[in-house]
Parts: structure tokens; C-alpha cells; sequence
């Protein structure tokens, strides 16, 4: 567990750490020198063998609040410090602002001094107190009235914290490892070091990191948990991690940064937010109102843009838009502080919602509506609520990120939610089943309509029927929908045009005979795509008359067009199609296995995979392909 000590300048929260752990956190000779603290400080208190108690001592002078806000993010406890003597001060009262915008309720007051004060005075101080923490999230805290320097209280604040530490729960925050940096140096002999609070998850010696934003990676080689060498770090725990990377060094990195898990890599410079404007603001937040932003351990330029509305009175709270100077890594739940612009006075806080905004579109009603359901901290709840107001779908490795859901749970979270699951160009997508039925009942009703209009006719396009609905479905929704059903038999793709099983668009007699011939011929060649001028010629008719005739028959799905000037028969594709597959759970797809397993010549072996990629089957990776989408869902079953 990570504790942080807040509160007024010089009223004693250095000592009283000392007094805690025995351990000086003013490490700085400027420090030692003024007598003051500047910048974050670190103790350790052990526990038993398994378990130490870590504190962040944070400056107390208001010019230092942004060293403040970077040790304070991410902590687990809160211990508000207040002298005997002196009451609560100005910054004890932006410090517990501050703790109360981070929502942290997890926590307890140290009435330090109390040798230095009259009992009167030590009651007197204990009764301010509680009457500023009323209405914050400290509300009801226990205070403890102590002394470092006698040691008065010590042992009953130390019990404290020993107990709650052994009901930590971090489970809480299972996911992908994620470490906000607050410090960088070098070792000498061992190199780089970077020190910071682990967010979320675990991380071991031998693990490969990523450096956030700059994507740069990073090998674990040692790992300093709480203070003691270790195997492995995790949520709850201070770590120092030595890490090393091609092209990474000490002024590569920078406090704000995060090491963390690569599938969390997700710099963003704009993202959605719940803020809550402090009372004592003299004035409303307006639209586009310059700030600074603290999140982890980064400060940032910023602006924020209201979704609703043209103000935020203070007190208020309101969903808003962060729109970034520079990237910064932020998850679901993450919490930050807003400071003005010249950084004086802390203004609001809040928490991350969606950190993959949108830069267009983001104040209209479904906007808002997917916002409200993504606001939901449970991700099931948040998922099913936003399938509901998001009919084409949303992105599931996105939702995974923004949530720092790790692969197994993510597996584990899909089956729960009442979805099905398409294929995308950035990743999976889910849509809600009751979307899913609805659309394909139109889809098929669609083509019942279309055929009794257009008898002649083989069907529409597929993009020409998706764009006939209202509203409109995105097209890799429609195509997914679309493929389920030709996989199930209930309606045919052919040469990207749709029709159903039981359409079929007559032949004059000329063209029913000259197809008999035709058929005869392809079935003949079996698996090989025969060229328009080899059929014309074995059949002794000109190439031209073929050339239309084809193409007709292709339109009505009796042959498919692999090329310019070969056809095969849809059976014949779909054997080839089922070779691809195949070669792709042995091995790999390349030319010269799939023209070994298909025997129809390399030339024509390298011509089908070229269709298969354009019609959506493979993909070409270099001289290999993978497969893209099931074969049924594009040729049928």
C-alpha cells in the first residue's frame, strides 16, 4: 500500500515520516539547506516479510504543488498532515481540495506538533479540522494527534496503518502493468532507473515494457519493490525498475511518462472526462479554458471543452472534453487534477471516461448517450449499456485498452455480454444480438423486395443495398452480417453482388445452351481457371461473344471472375478457398504451397491468391498471406 502525507509547509510531515519509518525524505541539499521540502520523498516501513507499507512525503509550499500532484495520483491512502500550533493553513486546505477531487476517501489526519502546543489548543486544532473535512471525501477520517519529536501518538498512528495495510485489497486494479514516472538517474554499472507507483497489474524481472508516449521499448533488468530487491513489482507498490532499450537513455525519459504493458500503449491528446469545479472558484469555467492538467505523474498543457452547456458553475460538475497539448498516457478511471493556466490554484478534478474521443461530433445526443454508458466503472454493466446506444457496434480491443482489460480477461468478459462478434478492419467489433436479428431480417427482406421488383435481375451490390437503409450501416457491420448469412445458406454472394438461394435470373435459350457447353468445359478443367480465349476456342465460337457472355453469367453468380479473362465455377472457388485455409492452420500460405496443393501452375496459383486478397479472404504479408475472414462468409456455404 502507498501512502502520500499532504498539508501546510513546515508543519512537520517530513519528521513525522521519519518518525514513522526512520527514514529522512529530504534527500536534496537544497532541502537540507532551507529546511523545507521541494520535491517527492520516499520511506519505507516493513511489515512482516511479504508485506512493507511505502509513503510518498509531498511538498507542502504552495509553489510546489505540481511536485505535489505527482505523487498524490496514484496512492492508495491519504495521510493529511496539521500542526497543533499553527490550525489548518491555505495549503491544507488545497491539499484536502485536492484529495477530495481525486476522490479519495481512503484516509486519516496527523495532528503533529502536539509538543508544541497547549492541550487546549491540540482540541482546538482537532475540531478545525474536522470541520474542514466535513463534506469531503476525508469526511469522518480518524485523527490522530502525534509528535515526531517525542513520539507521542506514533505508535497508535503506526498500528493504524499497519491494519489497514493488511486489509489492501489491489485486486481492484488487476490489468496491465502500468507505472506512472516520477523520477529517472542512472546506476553506475547497472544504467538507467526509473522510479514511480504501480497503477495496475504486475511486472517481473525479464519483462518487456513499452516507454510511453514516445513507444520506445524497454527491457526489465532489476526490479527495487518498495524498497527491496525483488523478482517481481506490483499494483500497491513503489518500484524502482532498471531498464534498458536500444536508443534509450536518461533524457529519453521524463517524469509523466509511464513503462507499462505494450497493449496499453495508448497515447492520446484528447479524451472525455467528469470534472467537478471547486466552490471556493470566483468564477464559472468557461468553453475552451486554458489549464493545466495532472494526470499520473504528467502536467500538461490543456483546454476544456464543455459537452453541454456554455459554463460550469463553481461547485458544478459536467462531462467534458480535455483536448491536449501534447500526448499523455490515460486509461478509464484515471484521476486528475485541473490547475489554471498560470498554475496558482488548483480549479477541479475529476476522472477519465473515454480516452479515445473523437475530435468531431463530440456534443451531439448519441455522443453523449455513449459517454453516459461508458461512465459505468463495471465493464460488463459498460459494455452491455453501450452496445445498446451503439447500433454499428463498438470497437472491442479499443474497449479492452480503455478499460486495461488484460487478454484473458477481456476472453473471459465477451461471452457474458449478449453480442455477436464481427471481424473489422482496426479490430473485432461487437454488436448487440437484437441489432444483429433486426438487420439481418431487413437484409433478407431487402433482397425479397429487390427480386420481386427486378426478376431479370441477379441482385444488387453490397454496398448498393447497405446504402438503401436508414440508418445507414457501417459497412464492415453490413458486411459481417452479410457473410454470417451466406455462410448459413440464406442468400448467395456472387462477384460482390447478393441474391437469395431461391432467385435465380432466367436465360434466353441461346444463353442456356452455350451455358451447358460452358459448364462442361470449366468442370472439365476442374480446380484451373481456364482463360476466355482457351474456352473460346475449344468451343469454336469467338472470343468477343464469350467475353459477354461470361460476364452476364458471373452477374447472375453461375461462374466468378478471378481475373480479366478467367471464370471459375463458385464450387471450384470454394475448394481453393478451403486449400488457403487449410495451408494457413499447417504452416503458411505462399504461392508455391498453395500451387502445390491446388496443381493449376504458378502463374494461375498467384492469380487466385490475388483475387482471394481482393476479395477479402487473405491478406498479403510480404511473400505470405493470412487468412482475413472465414471462406463461407465470402463465397458462401
Amino acid at each position: 500500500m502507498i501512502i502520500a502525507t499532504s498539508g501546510h509547509i513546515d508543519h512537520g510531515k517530513t519528521v513525522l515520516v521519519k518518525a514513522l519509518t526512520g527514514v529522512d525524505t529530504d534527500r536534496l541539499p537544497e532541502e537540507k539547506a532551507r529546511g523545507i521540502s521541494i520535491d517527492l520523498g520516499y520511506a519505507y516501513h516493513k511489515l512482516d516479510e511479504d508485506n512493507v507499507l511505502g509513503f510518498v512525503d509531498v511538498p507542502g509550499h504552495e509553489k510546489f504543488v505540481r511536485n505535489m500532484l505527482a505523487g498524490v495520483t496514484g496512492i492508495d491512502y491519504a495521510l493529511l498532515v496539521v500542526a497543533a500550533d499553527d490550525g489548518p493553513m491555505p495549503q491544507t486546505e488545497e491539499h484536502l481540495a485536492i484529495l477530495d477531487l481525486l476522490g479519495l476517501s481512503a484516509g486519516a489526519v496527523a495532528i503533529t506538533k502536539t509538543d508544541c502546543a497547549e492541550s487546549e489548543r491540540v482540541l482546538e486544532a482537532i475540531e478545525l479540522t474536522e470541520m474542514l473535512l466535513d463534506g469531503t471525501s476525508l469526511e469522518g477520517a480518524p485523527i490522530f494527534p502525534v509528535s515526531g519529536i517525542t513520539g507521542d501518538g506514533i505508535p497508535e498512528l503506526r498500528a493504524h496503518l499497519e491494519t489497514v495495510a493488511t486489509e489492501f485489497d489491489s485486486t481492484q486494479r488487476n490489468g496491465n502493468f502500468r507505472l506512472a514516472i516520477d523520477r529517472r538517474f542512472t546506476v553506475p554499472g547497472a544504467g538507467l532507473v526509473v522510479t514511480g507507483s504501480v497503477f495496475s497489474g504486475k511486472v517481473a524481472v525479464g519483462d518487456q515494457l513499452v516507454l510511453s508516449p514516445t513507444g520506445h521499448q524497454a527491457r526489465v533488468r532489476g526490479i527495487h519493490a518498495q524498497n527491496r530487491d525483488s523478482e517481481t513489482g506490483q499494483v500497491g507498490q513503489r518500484c524502482a525498475l532498471n531498464i534498458t532499450g536500444a536508443d534509450l537513455d536518461k533524457e529519453e525519459v521524463h517524469r509523466g511518462y509511464w513503462v507499462l504493458n505494450e497493449a496499453v500503449h495508448a497515447p492520446t491528446r484528447r479524451f472525455d472526462a467528469r470534472i467537478r469545479l471547486l466552490k471556493s472558484e470566483p468564477r464559472a469555467l468557461k468553453h475552451w479554458t486554458p489549464v493545466h492538467l495532472h494526470i499520473g505523474a504528467a502536467d500538461v498543457s490543456a483546454r476544456v471543452a464543455l459537452l453541454d452547456g456554455k459554463t460550469i458553475a463553481p461547485g458544478g460538475t459536467a462531462i467534458v472534453q480535455l483536448v491536449l497539448d501534447e500526448p499523455v498516457g490515460a486509461l478509464h478511471g484515471d484521476r486528475l487534477i485541473l490547475r489554471d493556466q498560470s498554475a496558482r490554484r488548483t480549479m477541479a478534478g475529476g476522472s477519465v471516461i473515454d480516452p479515445f474521443a473523437p475530435a468531431r461530433g463530440r456534443s451531439k445526443p448519441d455522443r453523449q448517450a455513449a459517454i453516459a454508458a461508458m461512465e459505468t466503472s463495471e465493464p460488463q454493466a459498460a459494455l452491455s449499456n453501450l452496445l445498446e446506444v451503439q447500433p454499428d457496434g463498438v470497437n472491442l480491443r479499443q474497449f479492452a485498452v480503455s478499460r486495461n482489460l488484460t487478454e484473458d480477461q477481456a476472453t473471459g468478459l465477451w461471452p457474458q455480454i449478449d453480442m455477436e462478434i464481427a471481424a473489422g478492419v482496426d479490430g473485432e467489433i461487437g454488436i448487440a444480438r437484437s441489432r444483429w436479428n433486426a438487420l439481418a431480417d431487413e437484409i433478407l427482406k431487402a433482397l425479397a423486395s429487390w427480386h420481386g421488383e427486378r426478376p431479370d435481375q441477379p441482385g444488387p451490390a453490397e454496398n448498393t443495398l447497405r446504402l438503401s437503409f436508414t440508418p445507414r450501416p457501417t459497412t464492415a457491420v453490413f458486411d459481417a452480417i452479410v457473410g454470417r448469412l451466406a455462410a448459413s445458406n440464406k442468400l448467395v454472394i456472387a462477384n460482390r453482388q447478393l441474391r437469395l438461394p431461391s432467385h435465380q435470373p432466367g436465360m434466353n435459350a441461346q444463353d442456356k445452351k452455350l451455358w451447358s457447353e460452358v459448364r462442361q468445359t470449366m468442370e472439365g478443367a476442374e480446380l484451373r481457371p481456364l482463360s476466355l480465349h482457351e474456352v473460346a476456342d475449344e468451343m469454336g465460337i469467338k472470343a468477343t461473344a464469350l467475353t459477354a457472355f461470361m460476364r452476364r453469367a458471373a452477374s447472375t453468380g453461375f461462374v466468378i471472375q478471378i481475373s480479366k479473362a478467367r471464370f471459375l465455377l463458385p464450387d471450384a472457388v470454394q475448394e481453393l478457398a478451403a486449400i488457403a485455409e487449410t495451408l494457413a492452420t499447417e504452416s503458411e500460405i505462399t504461392a508455391a504451397e498453395f500451387r502445390n496443393r491446388s496443381n493449376i501452375g504458378r502463374n494461375m496459383a498467384i492469380e487466385v491468391l490475388e483475387f482471394f486478397d481482393k476479395a477479402g479472404l487473405t491478406k498479403r504479408n510480404g511473400n505470405t498471406r493470412e487468412i482475413v475472414k472465414p471462406a463461407a462468409e465470402i463465397f458462401g456455404g
